[in-house]
């Protein structure tokens, strides 16, 4: 044995390593994903959502809630993100709870339906995002005569990272109401009530309503756009204009038909969800084919554009881990 393997050895009984032992210390590297992109057909979430209606009442499970998984990152979407499709039947009531997590509920069939935050009722419709973050109560309820589906988004994976996870249930399956429908977008909006006090640093539940989100596709849609993304909406703070959630940004994006965009490669991972529309998006060269319903995943540093086949417009969800790139100076973006 040479003299630097029992270095090694002995360090390694007291619990201790050389740097040397770590890597080759190559002169450059760049980030590199642990996983592929992945992409979910919409016929598939939607058969197993059918089936797990048919057997699984909510007053079996917590939630009725088809995650989608990556292969390489047990039960995630990503390293940071997971996204997935949640059915609520009607008159069915998904038990008031909090949890440490942020959260999202983008509504994708359906409508008729409320998700309650803090006793207050944000009514949720085809296109709506409603936002649920960390530490508030929330349940949801079916009052509608149809079945209802939303993507639930959160940064659990984030939360597991860091060991800080709390969940708490309610005590009772629905939360007295004490505000009223719209109270918060009154308070927040462009007109508010004076005297009215908000911590600008605080992150309220918030409803964005797809009839707004749909005018500002309308006007913004005779621009050029960006050559990277096409048109693309951020869901801001709406105090602040700055990112949905502390963890997690949420996105439009529309692809005019015939539209394709540059290449671009970002230190930030994306979820998509294609909420309308036919298309296609090329990550490092592998072309993934999507249509409406369909979900797919785009890993951080990898090149990616996107293109519409489609006659009519198509519209991205989306939702990433930027916000945490870049409050602690790790965000990085290139054409490529």
């Amino acid at each position: 044995m040479s003299d630097l393997d029992a270095i090694e050895r002995a360090l390694e009984e007291k619990n201790l390593f050389g740097y040397w032992t770590v890597g080759s210390g190559a002169a450059y590297a760049e980030p590199k994903s642990s996983f592929e992109p992945c992409l979910w057909k919409w016929q598939d979430v939607q058969d197993a959502l059918d089936r797990t209606g048919a057997e699984l009442g909510l007053d079996q499970t917590f939630r009725r809630f088809i995650g989608f998984s990556t292969p390489a990152l047990n039960k995630s979407t990503t390293h940071t993100l997971i996204l997935g499709a949640q059915l609520v039947k009607p008159g069915e009531i998904a038990e008031a709870h909090r949890h440490t997590m942020g959260a999202i509920r983008f509504v994708i069939r359906g409508g008729g339906a409320q998700t309650t935050v803090d006793g207050e009722p944000f009514p949720m419709e085809a296109g709506d995002l409603i936002t649920t973050p960390g530490g508030t109560w929330h349940d949801h309820y079916n009052g509608s005569a149809e079945p209802v589906i939303w993507l639930d988004g959160a940064d659990r994976p984030i939360i597991k990272f860091f060991q800080i996870g709390f969940h708490e249930p309610f005590g009772e399956r629905r939360q007295p109401l004490s505000r009223a429908v719209g109270a918060t977008a009154h308070e927040l909006g462009p007109l508010r009530p004076n005297g009215l006090a908000h911590n600008a640093g605080a992150f309220p539940a918030y409803r964005y309503k797809w009839e707004d989100a749909l005018k500002a596709l309308e006007v913004l849609g005779e621009r050029p756009g960006d050559p990277h993304d096409g048109i693309l909406l951020r869901y801001t703070h709406p105090l602040t204009g700055g990112p949905t959630l502390p963890t997690l940004s949420c996105e439009l994006q529309m692809l005019r038909p015939g539209e394709q965009t540059e290449s671009h490669r970002h230190t930030s991972t994306a979820v998509y969800h294609v909420f309308r529309g036919a298309g296609f998006t090329e990550i490092d060269d592998v072309r993934f084919d999507w249509q409406t319903g369909d979900s797919f995943t785009a890993p951080l540093w990898r090149r990616h554009r996107h293109g519409n086949t489609g006659r009519d417009e198509a519209v991205l969800f989306v939702m990433n881990d930027r916000p945490v790139l870049e409050a602690l100076g790790f965000y990085r973006e290139e054409a490529a």
